[in-house]
């Protein structure tokens, strides 16, 4: 009696199949090799993905202060050259005053849009694709 074929979806050969009789058990190094598959499955592609994630974040943190820096350093030279009051005399001191109190603001705006939850909940649901 001859064993019955099978079919394989991927290629469409035909593959003989194991008699019933014979368990095919996988033998230790089959198990070690696919646990250390599975362990680096699990570790390494959420590592990878939590790398890129924090290299656009820092990359968007770099474009953001350099670009923060230029805008307040422009503030500071239009009003040193356009208010004529504050380039000279003992209120020289007041177009510094003033681009520190815009950067406090601008930096009390960013900390407030950061929430706790929704970085959290970002997290999470990378995790689940």
């Amino acid at each position: 009696m001859t064993s019955p074929e099978r079919i394989d979806p991927a290629s469409g050969a035909h593959t003989a199949r194991a008699s019933s009789t014979a368990t095919a058990s996988p033998s230790i190094g089959d198990v070690v090799e696919l646990v250390k598959t599975y362990a680096k499955q699990e570790t390494l592609g959420p590592l990878k993905g939590a790398g890129r994630w924090l290299a656009m974040g820092a990359a968007g943190a770099v474009a953001l202060g350099i670009g923060g820096v230029l805008i307040l350093l422009g503030l500071l030279r239009l009003l040193q050259t356009e208010w004529d009051r504050s380039a000279r005399g003992n209120l020289s001191w007041l177009a510094y005053l003033i681009v520190l109190v815009v950067a406090a603001g601008l930096i009390a705006l960013a900390v407030s849009r950061i929430k706790r939850d929704s970085l959290a909940q970002r997290l999470n649901d990378e995790r689940t694709k």
